[in-house]
């Protein structure tokens, strides 16, 4: 699709915003990372399966993969979309689950380790938090929240067919957590209901029908509560990741730069590399925004963001 088509099709405003915000040649790179379908990609699941099984079965079916050289557990496909692995026993079983590469980098950011406490503040449908599960082998404990019923039965099945069993399922708004429990975890996942802004594609008017600036205005502002209550619910010295699939600075470093001036907390260095990644926007912001890191759409990666941040205080003794 050409850019000019993919102009015509997504919204007016969206589209400025990217012009203000980005040179020419990257606003052409984002349009042309939405106008298509863009590659399906796997996280082995390390609980029920390895990853030299999983190639093998797949080299059986005639299904092409790449290794994804920043994460060894994840595999990029060329030859098969969802459908063709949702009918393979491997996936019926949890050996694999069908994740976003993009999707992968919160819990390697947060890096949950066996026998520590951790909590997902926004869990549904449960792929990162299925992924935190692997990273910390079943040891533990996993609080997965999800306030909603539907997407909270999803939740649940996900994590019974993956083979979880260090996780317990909450079904409270997320601004409440830190009340609730406070200073209760090691690690805290924020990754934030969002405008949803990197997950576009120009031929799937669903993916953009309900943007507006006002959706954006209104998810910053859920995203500053959560975001309070998540390091609320954080040990001192402990880590928090927040992320988003969106695009704009106004729910991405904004955000994070009203965190930093309001709450105990510091951006860390991003401790995974991945190749074309950008830097946070400073721009007048504090300057160490520059330590998140912005994907931009592409034919493997959809739009992300995600920082590190840790909570100032000496660690609680236990």
């Amino acid at each position: 699709m050409a850019v000019r088509e993919i102009r015509h099709r997504l919204p007016e405003a969206f589209l400025a915003q990217l012009d203000e915000a980005y040179s020419p040649l990257t606003v052409e790179k984002v349009l042309l990372g939405m106008s298509g379908r863009r590659d399906t990609t796997l996280r082995v699941n390390t609980l029920r399966a390895t990853v030299q099984d999983v190639a093998k079965q797949l080299q059986k079916q005639g299904i092409k993969f790449q290794r994804v050289p920043w994460y060894r557990d994840a595999l990029d496909l060329k030859n098969a979309n969802e459908r063709a692995i949702q009918k393979l026993p491997l996936y019926s079983e949890g050996g694999v689950y069908l994740q976003s590469l993009s999707s992968m980098l919160p819990p390697l950011f947060l890096a949950p380790r066996p026998g520590e406490r951790v909590l997902d503040v926004a869990a549904a449908p449960g792929s990162k938090t299925t992924q935190m599960a692997a990273m910390m082998e079943n040891r533990g404990s996993l609080v997965a929240n999800e306030p909603d019923a539907i997407r909270r039965e999803r939740l649940a099945y996900n994590l019974n067919v993956q083979g979880v069993t260090i996780a317990q399922v909450l079904a409270g708004p997320g601004e409440r957590l830190g009340a609730q429990m406070p200073e209760s975890f090691d690690r805290v996942l924020l990754d934030a209901p969002c405008s949803g802004e990197g997950r576009f594609l120009a031929n799937r008017p669903i993916t953009y029908r309900g943007w507006s600036e006002k959706a954006v205005h209104q998810c910053a502002k859920l995203q500053k509560k959560l975001l309070q209550s998540a390091c609320e619910a954080l040990k001192p010295g402990g880590f928090l990741v927040y992320s988003t699939c969106t695009l704009n600075e106004e729910e991405n470093e904004e955000v994070l730069a009203w965190g930093l001036q309001t709450l105990p907390l510091k951006l860390m260095p991003p401790p995974v590399e991945v190749p074309g990644a950008l830097p946070g926007r400073t721009g007048g912001r504090p300057a160490s925004l520059q330590y998140s890191v912005r994907i931009l759409p592409s034919q493997t990666m959809e739009g992300f963001f995600a920082a590190l941040l840790q909570k100032k205080g000496k660690p609680n003794a236990s």
